[in-house]
């Protein structure tokens, strides 16, 4: 029988949603979760501790932090320093626009936004990754962007 892989989420959210999509605080809790049709089983990768934290600083020339499991998704060494650029070359092209583009919307207009992105990780195979993101705002302003990474099972063209 055919594997049959969910179709690619693209989309922005406005931040009144963002407990829909992800609320980091309650991620050790998936059980009390309301499933969310268009999302992908958050619960196994949470489980397999294949979900990762991450965040980017822009009031400190767009500074990451991630947590261990997003080390392990972009194959890079755990702890070692990675800037963003670095970081957005590791993504296939068609990917890495389409991220950009919903990233520069986000901050923007104070919106979350759910895609899945096509990456090439250091020295390993490339893979498909959910990003989840919303900005943190101080006052009216946009200070960082954080959210969640997963691997997402896709059929490769």
């Amino acid at each position: 029988m055919k594997q049959t892989y969910p179709l690619p989420v693209h989309h922005s959210w406005p931040l009144y949603e963002r407990d829909r999509f992800f609320e980091l605080g309650q991620i050790h809790g998936v059980d009390t979760l309301d499933p969310v049709p268009d999302m992908v089983d958050i619960v196994a990768p949470v489980r397999e501790g294949r979900l990762g934290k991450w965040e980017c600083d822009l009031t400190d020339n767009n500074r990451l932090s991630w947590s261990d499991e997003v080390y392990n998704i972009f194959g890079v060494p755990r702890g070692v320093t990675v800037t963003r650029d670095e970081t957005v070359a590791l993504y296939c092209e068609g990917s890495r626009a389409a991220m950009e583009k919903l990233r520069a919307y986000a901050i923007k207009h104070r919106r979350g936004f759910t895609l899945d992105v096509e990456i090439r990780p250091a020295q390993e195979p490339r893979r498909w990754m959910r990003l989840i993101a919303a900005p943190v705002c101080t006052d009216d302003r946009v200070v960082k962007l954080q959210g969640l990474k997963f691997l997402v099972p896709r059929a490769t063209d």
